[in-house]
């Protein structure tokens, strides 16, 4: 058996088979044994049957009687049934769908069960369970032993399941595959020094070993590698990206140092030690002779624009003195130095040229707006204190000839028609995960590419943030600006809603507005997820409106919605057309709604706890006290425990790595977008793992930048990276 066959040709598959991988992504002989199991059934877990609690997963082992197969009353499911006895008591077992399990065991046969202990009007019993023949059953001691020597075997390893395939099916064609001998010439891609150097076992070790491991220990191993060489793969593309951009030749900006202490000086705040920290390693990284590639992550509210302020302010700035362009004589501003400013949404991008007006406004400078809805530029001739509404083709030509050194807008920044003259500096705000090929836009003709700022108010914990953006470096805003008034946070329980709902009564009386945030539903259908998403936020609307707060004027917002409609429903609420706006989490992050003081955060037990604060760091936009009412059903102590650290962190950064601790990596908000498995994910909890994997990449990339020397690392990262960027 060949690691290409496809699976229909070495295996007898049904149709419901056949679409169960499909659905799962799974072709060929080497997709099914990268296909790991979820866990695993521990022989040290053995429970005795009068001590199952329904709903745990338990393994027992018995002697195994009253074997038969049926099909169900109504549902005509076909099934098999049996029952199990230890010296404790009996259960009885039901396999749904898998009648065909029944007749593979003998009435006295001695066997070990795993499942789930269900409970149904007729009784307790094992739903669906795994199950292994075993010797010798006098007493459960003797299920430690084998021939006198301790058993530290695993039983059977637990494969992720879809409907029309079970585990069981995933285990028996796993060992058909390990049996053929099919990894006897199976070659390693991670270079043998590596493995050596953090006693990682070889490929072919490590797949014998996640799917029949001997003991915990060999299970572990295996699960480490993998889990290494996720982190490792994605490290070498982000250091490869990083290698090539650095190629580039980029403007040298000088920083006039008592200037920029003038502009900072302007803020109407005083900057935190972490903004100003910042603001020295991005003036430092731009003074380089290579562009720069930097993260900015902090806390909605914690002033990351006044740090792009004033880091454009210096580009600009930085060219004083020189030449105009145009007619040869010297002015304060030149405007040789051009800076883009990029929001992922209209609004948030007329938002921020509203920010840099405040900034710059003492300045002679030119700042333009250009987004779908149409362009801007401030300042007016008729009013120098205020904008004006221009065409796009005089903003385009005026951005060519290097007229508007700072150009705020969408995505529409890097369309081909927007050319600048000098690009020396480039903010992306908010989640763009800005890969090369936008990057690569963004690179002259002559190979000058701009410095490159991206911003994020998403707290990632650092590992997440190493790994996922490797190819930036990292800074971090952990402090908020002095004179910021906390957010009043209180965990609401159903007894207390209708009391809250009148202190909410009050603010709204005091001309004050509300968000009222309906939970994402998981689903595992992604369409049915969006409709489940739009539904309750609208739900929840009508029976507020209905209710509750009949006099004030109630607005819906999901994904399901237009984007256009979604900016327009967020412009009604910026203008106070609307009191109260009920949404799913789609709600834009970092839009500056400055009278919205309280939000509502409902079924809060399904929400990330960093989520969570990013939801609630909508209302911490002004000067008002705010308040978010967490209303959860939490049904126990773990989930109260868990909301309660939102009133106890500090900052955003330690409520992420308290999710990844408390919630489990396959939970932390937003990890699928990551495009990182469950496994690699276990990594991302181990620093240690994390910098190892980022410094063999980093070490890899600097000696052979093409990975010419490991043609078969470069195939493992390309098809791990999907689009990858390797010659």
């Amino acid at each position: 058996m060949g690691l290409a066959d496809r699976l229909e040709t070495k295996f007898r598959l049904d149709v419901n088979q056949k679409k169960a991988l499909n659905k799962l992504n799974l072709f060929s002989v080497h997709d099914l044994l990268f296909h790991f199991p979820v866990r695993y059934s521990d022989m040290s877990e053995v429970k005795q049957i009068a001590e199952l609690v329904v709903g745990e997963i338990a393994t027992v082992c018995g002697k195994i009687s009253k074997l038969k197969t049926k099909k169900g009353f109504r549902s005509k499911i076909p099934m098999g049934e049996a029952e199990i006895q230890d010296l404790s008591g009996k259960i009885k077992i039901t396999w749904f769908y898998q009648a065909y399990l029944a007749k593979m065991i003998h009435e006295g046969d001695n066997i070990k069960l795993t499942g789930k202990v269900t409970e149904s009007k007729y009784g307790r019993y094992l739903a669906n369970p795994e199950f292994e023949k075993i010797t010798e059953i006098d007493s459960p001691d003797s299920l430690f032993k084998k021939n006198g020597s301790e058993n530290t075997g695993f039983s059977y390893p637990v494969y992720h399941e879809t409907r029309g395939i079970t585990s069981k099916w995933f285990y028996h064609a796993i060992e058909k595959i390990l049996r053929e001998k099919t990894l006897d010439n199976i070659e390693d891609y991670i270079p043998e020094d590596i493995l050596k150097k953090y006693n990682l076992p070889t490929l072919k070790t490590s797949l014998i070993w996640i799917h029949k491991p001997k003991n915990a220990r060999d299970a572990e191993s295996a699960r480490k590698r993998f889990a290494f060489e996720e982190v490792f793969c994605i490290q070498l593309e982000r250091q490869h990206d990083k290698f090539e951009y650095k190629k580039n030749k980029s403007f040298q900006i000088k920083t006039e140092k008592k200037e920029t202490e003038e502009f900072v000086k302007r803020f109407p705040f005083t900057p935190t030690n972490s903004q100003k920290k910042s603001i020295q390693t991005i003036l430092e990284d731009m003074g380089k002779s290579f562009p720069m590639s930097r993260l900015l992550e902090g806390d909605v509210g914690s002033g990351k624009t006044a740090v792009a302020a004033t880091a454009a302010y210096t580009v600009i700035n930085s060219g004083k003195g020189r030449p105009s362009p145009k007619s040869g004589e010297s002015r304060p501003f030149p405007l040789n130095l051009q800076v883009a400013y990029m929001a992922p949404t209209e609004i948030l991008a007329a938002q921020h040229f509203e920010s840099f007006i405040q900034y710059f406004k003492h300045l002679p400078i030119n700042i333009g707006l250009i987004t779908g809805s149409g362009c801007r530029k401030f300042p007016s001739k008729v009013n120098p204190a205020g904008w004006t509404d221009i065409s796009r083709s005089q903003l385009l030509k005026w951005t060519a000839e290097g007229i508007i050194p700072i150009l705020i807008g969408t995505h529409a920044l890097i369309q081909k028609s927007v050319k600048f003259k000098n690009l020396a500096f480039v903010v992306i705000d908010e989640q763009h995960r800005f890969g090369t090929a936008q990057r690569r836009k963004l690179v002259r003709k002559d190979n000058i590419a701009p410095h490159l700022l991206s911003m994020t108010a998403t707290p990632i914990p650092r590992t997440l943030a190493l790994t996922i953006y490797g190819d930036l470096d990292l800074s971090l805003l952990d402090e908020m600006p002095a004179g910021r008034k906390q957010i009043i946070t209180e965990i609401i329980t159903p007894t207390k809603r209708d009391e809250t709902y009148e202190k909410i009564r009050a603010e709204l009386k005091n001309g004050r507005q509300l968000y009222v945030i309906c939970p994402r539903i998981e689903e595992p259908d992604p369409a049915k997820e969006m409709a489940v998403q739009a539904k309750s936020a609208i739900a929840e609307a009508k029976r507020l409106k209905k209710e509750v707060f009949r006099e004030y004027e109630i607005g819906v917002l999901h994904s399901k919605m237009s984007k256009e409609k979604k900016e327009t429903v967020m412009k009604d609420f910026v203008d106070g057309k609307i009191n109260i706006l009920c949404a799913t989490s789609v709600v834009e992050v970092g839009v500056n709604v400055q009278n919205a003081t309280i939000i509502i955060i409902e079924g809060a037990e399904r929400f990330g706890l960093a989520q969570l604060h990013q939801l609630r760091g909508r209302v911490i936009r002004s000067n008002h006290q705010a308040y978010c009412y967490v209303f959860a059903d939490a049904k126990s102590q773990k989930t109260t425990d868990r909301l309660k650290a939102l009133k106890t962190a500090k900052n955003g950064f330690e409520l992420a790595e308290l999710d990844l601790t408390l919630r489990g990596s396959g939970e932390l908000g937003g990890t699928k977008q990551w495009g990182i498995s469950d496994l690699g994910m276990e990594a991302i909890k181990n620093i240690k793992m994390v910098e190892a994997a980022r410094a063999e990449a980093i070490r890899l990339i600097s000696e052979d930048p093409e990975l010419k020397k490991y043609p078969l690392l470069k195939n493992k990262v390309k098809e791990k990276a999907g689009e990858f960027h390797f010659e």
